[in-house]
C-alpha cells in the first residue's frame, strides 16, 4: 500500500497551496491535473475527507499538468497561479475541477471574471508565461518524489499508493490520527 522509497522530495511549506496548518496531525499533498479525469473523481472525496478531519488535516495541492495528454492542462495550472495573485486560488482550483471540459483560455478568463478578477488582465498574464516555470518546478518536485501519475498523493511526507475511494482512504488517514 505503502511505497516508502518515494518519499516526498520537497517539503510542504508556506510556498505551496494549502488549506489548514501546516502543523496539522495530517498532511495530505495531492500532485494533481485540473484536466485528468481521476483528479476529478478524486476531488469531490478529497472535499469529504477535508470536512470529515477538518483541524486535523492539512491539504496541499501541487500542480502536475500531463501537458502531453491533456492540452489544456499546463495553461490551466498556470491560470490558477495568476488567480492566486489575487488570493483566489481554491476558489479557481474548485472552478477549474467543477467545469473540467471546458478549460481552453477563454473559459479561463470566464472564470476569473466570475471571480471578480478582470478577465483582461488575467488572460494578458497568463498570456506572458508568468508562470511556466513556478508550475514547471512544481511538476519536476513531483517527478524527483516518483509521481507518474495523477493523481498522486503523499501523507505526512510518504507516497500513498493504497485506494483513494473515500472508505478506504479515510480508514488509512485514521490509523495515523
Amino acid at each position: 500500500m505503502i511505497n516508502e522509497e518515494n518519499d516526498l522530495t520537497i517539503p510542504v511549506s508556506e510556498n505551496d497551496h494549502i488549506q489548514g496548518k501546516l502543523n496539522a496531525p495530517l498532511v495530505l499533498v495531492e500532485y494533481g491535473d485540473f484536466e485528468c479525469v481521476h483528479c476529478a473523481r478524486a476531488y469531490p472525496i478529497i472535499k469529504k475527507i477535508q470536512r470529515h478531519l477538518a483541524k486535523d488535516l492539512c491539504f496541499v495541492f501541487r500542480t502536475f499538468p500531463l501537458a502531453e495528454i491533456h492540452p489544456h492542462a499546463q495553461h490551466a495550472a498556470e491560470a490558477a497561479e495568476v488567480a492566486n495573485d489575487s488570493g483566489k486560488f481554491w476558489e479557481y482550483h474548485d472552478l477549474l475541477f467543477e467545469h473540467q471540459n471546458a478549460l481552453n483560455d477563454a473559459s479561463l478568463g470566464n472564470y476569473a471574471s466570475k471571480l471578480g478578477l478582470d478577465a483582461s488582465d488575467f488572460l494578458r498574464t497568463l498570456e506572458s508565461g508568468t508562470y511556466e516555470n513556478k508550475v514547471q518546478e512544481v511538476f519536476m518536485s513531483g517527478v524527483e518524489s516518483g509521481v507518474n501519475g495523477t493523481p498522486s498523493f503523499f501523507v505526512n511526507g510518504v507516497r500513498y499508493d493504497g485506494n483513494w475511494e473515500y472508505d478506504p482512504f479515510m480508514e488509512y488517514l485514521n490509523s495515523l490520527r
